[in-house]
């Protein structure tokens, strides 16, 4: 006896229809999967044989068969308990539905029937959808999330009595939907903003550059000077998210299993990712027997804040230099290779020695560090790394008359408008070179579209023969000096600009190799 259900597999972000086929013959009892299953999947059979008796129905002693196929795309999690069941109820001739092959199923059962959320359901939705599907049936807690997808019916059910019950057509299902602009339109006000922070105003104009341009930035100061508080409010200042890139981030975290805290079903806020320094690389990277997203990954589109980077493993950092360039991380496995989204802000923060006080008079703070020391703490960040960073900025401590007085400032809506402008200007800059920011562009546009007029050539001459630049950072201080003359509503840029630019080179010939 045969019977067949469908479902979907998770390979990267993505997810591939898998086609559930039973077997029932008789003889002695044996319960086999087969189709590259993973313990996860193997283990399922205690599942679904507990939770189809506990529903009522009959398990009988047989040899049941499930091939998953395709048979050579290895599968993982417990998203196929479900349709393993279904598929084994139709091959007994328990149920009979037409929907078996026009209607998708995933969740994780339960020894006694109920059904319970998985993660990945985002990008299973997105493929049913274009898999022309008439439907998908997921546990009740996954419907505000696999509701994004408009053009596809979503079927919540709570266990698998009631899923069977809707296939037989005894029980009907009115399709989950969400309304995503209505989602965008009520993105809660952040409870942290610019205007917090006291002083600092050099720090707040590098990163409104920094948004403007989505460069990327080192802050370098001594502990306690608010370089992390100012972190942590760089979201509040950037773009909002688009439908797309929301829709890209939520599939990120959907399948890293992030999304269960999230109440809309999609992320409308950007990522901000704050690992610690003893990160591993294939954490921050991602990878594993079945390859998963990293930290970097699940930055996309958002902020990746490394605070202390001199701390991290110097491997770790290493490996962070292609999602940087490229904005993509290829994960090379045996039997397959995969490639994850990487387009992120990088933010980190640094002391500018071991012990955080070279370099600064701060009363009851002296630095203790030698030279030696000094050079070995900053020698964990390579010069082609640091190449890769456009903004370089100091955080000075901050003085008792800033921490006594009131906040000062400018809120983060009125800095955010200021980089929506800029930002529109890029747009409309770009729309021909498929980029989207100043911080993309490529050697040849940077010949484009940042020439100088004879002051601002010359500033720069000067400023590259004293501090030893490189032609990567020479790029990047065009790139910024760029940006700044958007905030500046001027086509051209001239010597105020690179002049601001190059004061965010703040580490250039320090010695750091």
């Amino acid at each position: 006896m045969y019977g067949n259900a469908i479902s979907y597999a998770l390979n990267g972000i993505d997810a591939v229809q898998i086609q559930v086929e039973s077997d029932i013959k008789g003889g002695l009892s044996k319960f086999n999967i087969v189709g590259l299953p993973s313990n996860s999947i193997k283990e399922s059979r205690d599942r679904v044989s507990a939770a189809i008796k506990n529903s009522g129905f009959r398990f009988s002693t047989h040899q049941y068969t499930v091939n998953l196929a395709p048979a050579d795309l290895r599968k993982e999690g417990v998203a196929m308990d479900l349709p393993i069941a279904i598929s084994l109820l139709s091959a007994s001739n328990q149920i009979s539905s037409e929907k078996l092959s026009k209607i998708a199923l995933v969740g994780e059962l339960a020894l006694d029937g109920a059904l319970r959320p998985v993660k990945g359901i985002l990008p299973i939705a997105v493929a049913a959808w274009k898999d022309k599907l008439e439907g998908l049936i997921v546990p009740l807690e996954n419907a505000e999330e696999a509701g994004i997808i408009e053009d596809l019916n979503i079927f919540p059910v709570s266990s698998l009595n009631e899923a069977i019950e809707f296939l037989e057509g005894y029980l009907a299902i009115k399709p989950h939907k969400v309304d995503k602009k209505k989602v965008f339109q009520n993105i809660e006000n952040n409870q942290i903003d610019m205007f917090d922070v006291k002083g600092q105003f050099q720090v707040k104009r590098a990163l409104e550059v920094a948004a403007a341009g989505s460069h990327n930035v080192l802050m370098i100061g001594p502990p306690g000077s608010g370089k992390t508080m100012l972190a942590r409010r760089m979201p509040t200042i950037l773009p909002n998210m688009t439908i797309e890139e929301a829709l890209e981030s939520t599939k990120i975290h959907s399948v890293s299993g992030l999304m269960s805290s999230v109440k809309s079903g999609i992320l409308t806020i950007r990522p901000f990712r704050s690992p610690h320094h003893t990160i591993s690389d294939v954490a921050l990277i991602g990878g594993g027997s079945y390859p998963k997203p990293g930290e970097v990954s699940l930055a996309h589109n958002g902020i990746l804040f490394l605070d202390e980077l001199p701390e991290f493993k110097k491997t770790v950092l290493e490996v962070m230099r292609q999602p940087l360039e490229d904005g993509t991380v290829t994960i090379s496995r045996a039997t397959q290779s995969l490639a994850f989204p990487a387009k992120f802000m990088l933010i980190a923060s640094m002391n500018p020695c071991p012990c955080g006080y070279y370099g600064y008079d701060i009363p009851g703070h002296q630095c203790t560090c030698n030279l030696a020391q000094i050079q070995r703490y900053r020698s964990h960040i390579s010069g082609p790394l640091l190449d890769r960073i456009d903004i370089q900025v100091e955080v000075n401590a901050v003085k008792h008359e800033d921490l006594s007085s009131m906040p000062t400032g400018e809120k983060s809506a009125d800095i955010k408008r200021r980089v929506d402008q800029a930002r529109k200007i890029q747009l409309e800059r770009f729309q021909k070179e498929g980029i989207f920011s100043n911080s993309q562009m490529s050697p040849k546009l940077i010949r484009k579209y940042c020439q100088l007029d004879k002051d601002g050539n010359n500033l720069l001459k000067i400023a590259m023969e004293k501090k030893g630049l490189s032609a990567r950072a020479y790029d990047r201080i065009l790139k910024v000096a760029r940006t700044i003359a958007d905030l500046d509503n001027s086509e051209e840029i001239n010597s105020k600009h690179i002049s601001e630019a190059v004061q965010y080179r703040s580490l250039d010939g320090t010695g750091i190799s």
